[in-house]
């Protein structure tokens, strides 16, 4: 890395010291079991530390270890990820958990290859794991972790170059304390999460590491890294409809593949439908319904790289029918139905 022989050795003793004061208290911080490392940086993989909090608690209090994990059925694995998203997650973690309980015959891989080799595992999870519930020097270069480190070394990169952030984990592998490195690893989550924060808003008053700071002493905090422009995110209209027949609503499941696979959604069609175009695809489900339909608010859901705008019709239905539907009741809903965010929005609430 072409960092002006940046000083990266003189980083860690005032990390570790701030870390020993001030690092988060995060339930996946009570022990180094890898099963519990693994899970919470599969959930947080694009999440927010206070969504996942809850999910991580309520998964291992129902999966509390890796064989319970390989032998949970799809249904109950994906109603404890309802409304986490990004739902290839939940299905990457069991195949790693069958792996490990079959294959690897109950042994957690504590090898670069090993870790690495796991359904769902990429390099910054593969590093986490080993630094953290095995104490290996293997450093976890993400997004926050490469902005730190631009700033730092006054490097004009940006965070989101998958060669930048190779350099990064190339130069803080060589400094790597032993017997801290889970310690050193977690301090670096969190000088990005809660300090050296994006946007140009660093709180460098609060940053122990400020009088080595190359971007601070040039004044380049706003400027560094680099932005990367973000390209427009296509938008795609959706008519969404409410079936109800009594205490009952009509959901069927998705086709496995793709957005969203194999999980369950409310009937939809594509295209924002107007009233008649609406009743006109109900009855080609073959749903029986009452006339008229009835308007209810909208939604607008965002994915990565989608957006769905959501017209939703009601329809009131004398008996449950149509091809492919299933009827539950709103506890049955509840209880094992695993219904993503974007339909359960435009839900009724609940009196």
């Amino acid at each position: 890395m072409e960092d002006g022989a940046f000083p990266w050795a003189e980083i860690v003793r005032p990390l570790l010291d701030w870390y020993a004061s001030c690092a988060r208290p995060l339930p996946w911080r009570r022990d180094t079991e890898p099963y519990h490392i693994l899970v919470s940086e599969l959930m947080l993989q694009q999440t927010r530390v206070e969504t996942v909090i809850p999910y991580y608690e309520r998964f291992l209090r129902a999966l509390p270890d890796l064989q319970s994990l390989a032998d949970a059925d799809e249904e109950t694995l994906l109603k404890l990820w309802e409304g986490l998203g990004y739902y290839a997650r939940a299905r990457s973690l069991q195949k790693a958990a069958r792996v490990i309980c079959g294959e690897l015959g109950g042994r957690f891989p504590d090898t670069w290859e090993g870790v690495r080799a796991l359904p769902g595992v990429g390099d910054y999870t593969a590093g986490a794991v080993l630094s953290i519930a095995f104490g290996k020097p293997v450093p976890a270069a993400d997004g926050n972790v490469a902005r730190v480190a631009s700033r730092l070394a006054g490097i004009s990169a940006s965070a989101a170059d998958p060669a930048f952030r190779a350099q990064v984990a190339g130069a803080l592998r060589g400094v790597y304390p032993a017997g801290a490195c889970g310690e050193f690893t977690q301090s670096l989550m969190d000088l990005g999460a809660g300090v050296c924060l994006p946007g140009g808003a660093p709180r460098c008053g609060a940053c122990p590491l400020a009088g080595l700071c190359r971007a601070r002493r040039d004044g380049r905090q706003g400027e560094l890294p680099l932005k990367t422009e973000k390209k427009p995110r296509p938008a795609a209209e959706k008519t969404v409809f409410l079936l109800r027949c009594g205490d009952r609503i009509a959901v069927r499941r998705r086709p496995e593949g793709g957005l969203l696979g194999g999980l369950w959604e409310l009937p939809n069609a594509d295209g924002a439908l107007d009233a008649a175009a609406a009743a006109e695809r109900l009855r080609a489900l073959g749903v029986e319904f009452a006339l008229p339909l009835r308007a209810r608010p909208g939604a607008r859901h965002v994915f990565t790289h989608l957006e769905w705008k959501l017209r939703c019709w009601e329809a009131a239905c004398p008996s449950p029918s149509g091809a492919g539907l299933s009827w539950p009741d709103r506890s049955e809903l509840e209880r094992g139905y695993a219904l993503p965010a974007a339909f359960r929005k435009l839900l009724p609430q609940e009196k």
